[in-house]
């Protein structure tokens, strides 16, 4: 019977030294898009038109761009309304969030979102919804953003963080 026992321990410590590698290597493949993306603190704000950092690249730039549907900026027309997910690599303090809004011209009126640099990105805007000011939800972040500003913390409510 100890032979027995012995054996399944044997067997049972196998199949879990097994199960270990390949359940890292599955949670490592999760999120490699934007993972493998991040280019360090360069001080950019980036979006893409797919999940986890895949698709067309929409645009990357260091400043803010009021009009995602304009021919002017790093964000240009047609980059409106397409993306679904965004990086904030920009440096830390002073204005290093990212306000991401539902209409042109950053209004607050309309709906907002906030990244902050210590999230660094937000790989998939499915489950995110813009907020007013007043605290009641607008309407789904993904593929809805239509312009971006820099702000501080203190510029988003605790309920407009993307996550």
């Amino acid at each position: 019977m100890r032979k027995f026992a012995s054996a399944a321990a044997v067997i049972g410590l196998a199949a879990l030294g097994l199960a270990i590698p390949a359940t890292s290597a599955q949670a490592s493949v999760q999120g490699a898009g934007c993972n493998a993306k991040w280019p360090g603190r360069d001080g950019y704000v980036r979006a893409w038109a797919d999940p986890d950092c895949q698709g067309t690249l929409l645009g990357a730039t260091q400043g803010n761009d009021a009009d995602w549907s304009d021919n002017a900026g790093p964000f240009t027309n047609g980059d409106q309304n397409k993306a679904s997910s965004v990086m904030n690599s920009g440096t830390i303090g002073g204005k290093d969030v990212v306000a991401f809004y539902m209409y042109p011209g950053q209004s607050d009126v309309s709906g907002y979102t906030c990244l902050a640099p210590g999230e660094k990105y937000a790989d998939n805007l499915r489950d995110n919804v813009f907020q007013r000011r007043d605290g009641s939800n607008v309407g789904p972040v993904d593929d809805n953003i239509m312009s971006h500003v820099w702000v501080t913390a203190s510029a988003c409510a605790s309920n407009s963080w993307l996550t």
